[in-house]
């Protein structure tokens, strides 16, 4: 049984969310219509939204149930982000521009509950969903953006088995100066499955009846 969730959690009391997969210090679930308040209130939050890719913004409740209502329904695959000890969600990641036909796809992430920032979640969350995707989707090369000041993004993209291939100079304007967008990958090959390879593998054959 999972530990009671703390006040301010934003989940109903008793409630144990559903989660697809487990890791060491999070939990992966669904995107869910209960926490859209939580997910309006992380998008708000400057000091995360600001390593997004878009400038920050307000975000009205009408915005963020569009939002939901397209990654509930899309071809793309979002996950909400649970701090794995009290079943706390901090927030959401997810795999974007999803190409079977060339196995391809972007990494994205926001850590919404500052409390959760630094601990090691958004590291693991990073190779949980590279696990998703290359043992499970069947993926070959994941990349992702990160803007050169975002050190603790650069620190952990690099954690969690990504390489830098190139930059695009000068494309971001952050704190009176222009700064260069990273761009980084991760292939199947140069991954080792944490989590999903202990599930996802044939069947022994069983010897005797049944």
């Amino acid at each position: 049984m999972s530990p009671p969730l703390p006040p301010g959690s934003d989940v109903t009391a008793g409630e144990t969310p559903i989660v697809n997969f487990v890791g060491e210090l999070v939990a992966l679930g669904p995107v869910r219509r209960d926490l859209l308040a939580t997910y309006q209130r992380w998008i708000n939050d400057f000091t995360a939204a600001r390593n997004l890719g878009l400038p920050p913004r307000p975000v009205s409740l009408e915005a963020e149930i569009a939002w939901f209502d397209g990654v509930a329904t899309s071809a793309d695959t979002t996950f909400t982000i649970y701090e794995r000890a009290s079943r706390r969600p901090i927030g959401t990641t997810g795999l974007n521009g999803i190409d079977h036909r060339n196995r391809t796809a972007e990494f994205g992430i926001l850590i919404g509950e500052e409390d959760a920032r630094g601990r090691g979640f958004g590291t693991e969350t990073t190779s949980l969903m590279l696990d998703y995707a290359f043992t499970v989707l069947g993926l070959h090369n994941v990349m992702l953006r990160v803007h050169a000041y975002n050190l603790a993004g650069l620190r952990t993209y690099q954690k969690a088995g990504y390489r830098e291939f190139g930059r695009r100079r000068e494309a971001v304007w952050m704190g009176g100066r222009f700064w260069d967008i990273v761009y980084m990958e991760c292939l199947a090959s140069e991954f080792t499955s944490p989590v999903l390879g202990r599930i996802f593998v044939p069947d022994e054959p069983r010897s005797g009846p049944g």
